[in-house]
C-alpha cells in the first residue's frame, strides 16, 4: 500500500474538515443561515473521511483507469453512504438525510446524482490531489505527525460518544418515566448539563428530524411481538444466512470446479469445515441491503447483484493481501477482469446467484429458520458464532505463519510467541495450509 498509516488518519481529518465546509456552505446557500451540519460539534464530517480513506486503500491501484476510479468510487462512496444512513437510523430510529424526493434513489440513503458526484471526486482524489497531500503531510516531522494524529483522534472520539449520548438523552426523555430503569435515570442526570443541552439543540436544528416533535411521534409507535423466531430481516435471521450462505457457497464452488477442471480443491476460508466466508458474508450483505427490494423484477436483482458482489468481491481481495500478503484468488486468466481480483463473468454470477438467492433459495431457509423454537434457535445461533470465531482466530493465525515461514523462514524473530508457532507449524504445516487453500500466492513485496 503507497500510503501509512498516519497518513491515511491525516487524509481522514483533513477530507472530514472539506466535506464539513461544503455541507456548511450547501446548507448555507439553502437556508441563508450557518448551520453545523457535522455529526460532532467539531468542524468536520466523518462519512467524507471514510469514503476518502477508501478510495485511497482500494482504488489507488486503478490510478490510470478513470473509468474504473468513477465506477468503483461510486459504488464505494455509495455503499459507505447507505450503510452508514442504516445504522444511524437503526441507532437513533430517524433518517439523518432522505433522497427520497430525488430522482433514481435507493430507499432515500443514495440517489444517482450524488452517486457520480462520488466518483468524479474518486478521480479527482485518487489521481490528484492524495498526492499532493501525501507530499504535504510529509513535510511536518514524523513525531509532531504521530503526536497531533493521536490527539484529534482521540477528541474526535471523545465528540462522538458526548453526541451520541445526548441525541440518546433526547429519545429517552420521551419514554414514560415508568418504563426507565433507575440506572437510565441515573444517566439522564448526567446527560442534563449545558454541553448536552448546546449538543441537542445543534442537532435538531442541523436534523429537523431529531426534533423532539418527530422522536416523539416514533416513540408513540410500538412494535407488535409476534412470537415468530429470527422474524424478517433480524440479526439472528442474518447470522443464520450467513452460516448457510458459507457452507452453500463452498459446496457450490466445489462443484463448478469440480465441473470445469475436472479436479476436487478445497474452497473454503477457515481451516475448519467447509465454510466460505466470502459467500457467508456476501449473501448476509446482499439479503440486509436488498431485503426491502426482494419482490422487484428479475433483472432489477441481477443488475444489483452483479454491481454489489463485484464491488464485494472486489474488497475482499484488497483487504485479504493487505492482511495476510496472501493472494486467494485470481482471475488474471479471464477475459474483462480488474487486477485480476474480479472479472465481469463471475459479477455475472452474483447477479444470477441475486435472482435465484430471492426467488428461490430465500423463501425456503427463512421459513426453516423462523420455524425454529425462540430459545433453541437462539443458544444454536451463539454456539456457532462462537465456533465461528474460534474458527477465523485459528485461521488467520495459520495463514500468518504460512505467509512467514515462506517469506522470512521458520524460525520466530518474536522468542515470546515461539511457542504458538511451533503448535502453528506442527498442526498446519505447508502441504496442509496448500490442500486448504490450493490457489493461495504469496506476495513477495507488500
Amino acid at each position: 500500500m503507497e500510503y501509512t498509516f498516519y497518513e491515511l488518519v491525516w487524509f481522514y481529518l483533513i477530507y472530514s474538515f472539506a466535506g464539513w465546509c461544503g455541507e456548511v456552505c450547501a446548507a448555507a446557500v439553502q437556508k441563508r443561515k450557518f448551520v453545523n451540519r457535522g455529526f460532532v460539534a467539531a468542524p468536520l464530517c466523518p462519512i467524507y473521511g471514510t469514503g476518502a480513506v477508501l478510495f485511497a486503500i482500494f482504488l489507488n491501484e486503478l490510478k490510470g483507469n478513470w473509468f474504473m476510479l468513477f465506477l468503483f468510487g461510486s459504488l464505494i462512496a455509495s455503499l459507505v453512504e447507505f450503510f452508514t444512513g442504516a445504522l444511524l437510523e437503526k441507532i437513533f430510529h430517524r433518517k439523518w438525510w432522505d433522497y427520497s424526493k430525488e430522482k433514481f434513489n435507493f430507499d432515500g440513503y443514495i440517489c444517482l446524482k450524488y452517486s457520480i458526484v462520488w466518483g468524479i471526486f474518486a478521480i479527482l482524489l485518487v489521481q490528484f490531489v492524495n498526492p499532493f497531500l501525501k507530499n504535504l503531510v510529509d513535510l511536518i516531522p514524523e513525531a509532531l505527525q504521530v503526536i497531533l494524529a493521536w490527539a484529534m483522534l482521540i477528541l474526535l472520539a471523545l465528540d462522538t460518544v458526548g453526541t451520541a449520548l445526548a441525541i440518546w438523552g433526547m429519545q429517552k426523555k420521551l419514554q414514560p418515566v415508568s418504563d426507565l430503569t433507575e440506572n437510565i435515570k441515573e444517566t439522564s442526570k448526567i446527560l442534563e448539563n449545558f454541553i448536552t443541552r448546546h449538543i441537542q439543540k445543534r442537532m435538531e436544528r442541523a436534523f429537523p428530524n431529531l426534533n423532539p416533535e418527530a422522536l416523539a411521534s416514533d416513540a408513540a409507535k410500538k412494535k407488535e411481538k409476534t412470537g415468530v423466531f429470527a422474524e424478517g430481516c433480524s440479526f439472528y435471521k442474518l447470522a443464520y444466512l450467513f452460516f448457510l450462505g458459507s457452507f452453500i457457497g463452498d459446496i457450490v464452488e466445489t462443484i463448478f470446479c469440480w465441473i470445469t477442471t475436472g479436479r476436487l480443491m478445497s474452497r473454503s476460508s477457515v481451516v475448519y469445515g467447509p465454510f466460505s466466508i466470502v459467500w457467508g458474508l456476501g449473501v448476509m450483505l446482499i439479503t440486509w441491503i436488498l431485503y426491502r427490494y426482494k419482490d422487484k423484477s428479475d433483472s432489477y436483482l441481477f443488475i444489483a447483484g452483479t454491481l454489489l458482489g463485484g464491488v464485494f468481491e472486489y474488497t475482499c481481495s484488497v483487504v485479504l493481501e493487505m492482511v495476510f500478503g496472501t493472494i486467494f484468488w485470481d482471475y488474471s486468466g479471464f477475459t474483462f477482469n480488474l487486477g485480476g481480483r474480479i472479472n465481469l463473468l463471475f459479477c455475472f454470477f452474483w447477479g444470477i446467484a441475486a435472482v435465484v438467492w430471492f426467488r428461490i433459495v430465500y423463501p425456503f431457509l427463512s421459513r426453516m429458520i423462523e420455524k425454529m423454537k425462540p430459545k433453541v434457535g437462539k443458544t444454536l445461533c451463539w454456539i456457532l458464532i462462537v465456533f465461528m470465531i474460534f474458527d477465523c482466530a485459528v485461521s488467520a493465525l495459520a495463514l500468518s505463519r504460512y505467509t512467514e515461514r515462506n517469506t522470512e523462514g521458520t524460525q520466530s524473530t518474536n522468542p515470546q510467541i515461539q511457542e504458538l508457532n511451533e503448535f502453528l507449524d506442527e498442526h498446519f504445516p505447508n502441504e496442509r495450509m496448500e490442500r486448504i487453500y490450493p490457489n493461495a500466492k504469496i506476495v513477495e513485496n507488500m
